[in-house]
């Protein structure tokens, strides 16, 4: 029998070594490429709808699909990377990616297509959760950024891939288009994985699951319980973020400004929302991911404040600009945050969790803040409700710093 070349097993601890930097890019373009799966079906939404002559709720659908396949992906190939390594949860996703797209260009019905958009959603998910989970072991003075950087992807993806679908849409059909990204995601995402071959070496692991054991007892709480919190501070803020993110193009529209210029501040919202990650994992590198988020999560508080008192089309671009500015920092700490309680080999499951935790905020943030709207005709009510899940996060948050600090303080 021919021996497997060991090199090909090889382990590494070159963290901050320029293969780490080289890593850190290819994650990113990873990233940027399969995050095709959060932006189509919302491009296609009119011509699917068309297609299959169904209304507008029922052609929705998809999209939520795509959101809950996210979800379930961010957990399940976290997990794959914990077990097996990172290139077996990218070949699984752009396995996932290729048959939900091509599949979707088949589908006789829009159940048929719903269902594969759950598939090109689980095949997603492989560009967030456990890229930035890996990512965060190759890096340790520069962690934060280093995760930031990768979370950014999905929002370059949406600055980048509506046109382009938009475009084959409009030239050639969305059948063909959904053909097409398939094959694509498969064609490049699969080479660029292979360059992410190498794992961290044992030894590494097991010194950081040292530390991170040390301070999750100092903080005197189980495991689970952190994690139910961590988990609880994710669906608060995003219920909060969802508000404006989700409802700021009709609520553009109730106010006969028009719903263009609403898809302009959900473009300023994201592209703002690319300079906060950076700049957040600029500042967590230096006082940490709990402080960092805590200081988003109130920032964030404070935009939706003032979405309160200014309803001017010049205000609402100036708010949605800040909104961005404030909140696209706050996902990605998550990660920092598990990487700081949890051990390294734990970490592709647990950011997955907490990651499906702020899916499932924005998915149910934005179906209440339409559901306050119907129930009241405003959407005054449905910022009030937003500002009330936000202060559940700051919440927790507070409580998570203050804990670390005492603790801290009591060992000195």
């Amino acid at each position: 029998m021919t021996s497997i070349p060991q090199t090909s097993f090889r382990k590494t601890s070159e963290a901050e070594s320029a293969y780490a930097w080289v890593r850190l890019f290819t994650a990113l373009a990873i990233s940027t490429l399969g995050s095709v799966g959060m932006w189509s079906v919302v491009v296609a939404l009119p011509a699917v709808q068309a297609e299959f002559a169904v209304a507008r709720a029922d052609a929705s659908l998809p999209f939520t699909l795509a959101m809950i396949g996210f979800g379930v992906g961010a957990v399940a190939l976290g997990r794959l990377a914990d077990r097996f390594g990172i290139l077996a949860s990218i070949l699984c996703g752009a396995a996932a990616l290729c048959a939900g797209y091509i599949g979707a260009s088949l589908a006789p019905n829009l159940w048929v297509f719903a269902f594969a958009s759950f598939v090109s959603g689980f095949g997603t998910s492989v560009t967030f959760a456990p890229l930035i989970a890996d990512l965060s072991h190759w890096f340790t003075r520069h962690r934060g950024i280093a995760v930031t950087i990768v979370a950014a992807g999905n929002y370059l993806g949406g600055a980048v891939w509506p046109p382009i679908v938009q475009h084959f849409i409009d030239t050639s059909g969305w059948r063909a288009t959904h053909f097409g990204i398939g094959l694509f995601c498969l064609a490049t995402m699969t080479p660029l994985a292979f360059v992410l071959l190498r794992r961290v070496a044992t030894h590494t692991h097991e010194a950081e699951g040292a530390a991170a054991a040390g301070e999750l007892a100092r903080l005197g709480i189980s495991p689970n319980a952190l994690m139910a919190l961590i988990c609880a501070a994710g669906v608060g803020c995003c219920v909060a973020m969802s508000m404006p993110q989700v409802h700021i193009v009709a609520y553009c529209g109730d106010l006969g400004y028009g719903v263009a210029r609403g898809a302009e501040m959900l473009s300023l919202m994201l592209g703002f929302g690319i300079i906060s990650r950076l700049a957040s994992g600029f500042l967590a590198d230096r006082i940490g991911g709990v402080a960092t988020l805590l200081i988003g999560s109130f920032l964030q508080g404070v935009a939706l404040f003032l979405y309160l008192f200014f309803d001017g089309l010049v205000s609402l671009y100036v708010i949605s600009a800040l909104f961005g500015l404030f909140q696209g920092g706050i996902v990605p700490m998550y990660a920092i945050i598990i990487r700081q309680y949890f051990p390294p080999r734990e970490a592709g499951t647990r950011v997955g969790i907490a990651i499906f935790a702020t899916i499932l905020g924005m998915a149910w943030g934005g179906w209440v803040s339409g559901w306050i709207f119907d129930l009241t005709g405003s959407y005054r009510a449905a910022f009030l409700n937003g500002l009330a899940w936000n202060l559940l996060n700051i919440s927790v948050m507070t409580w998570l710093l203050l804990r670390t600090r005492q603790a801290r303080l009591a060992v000195a």
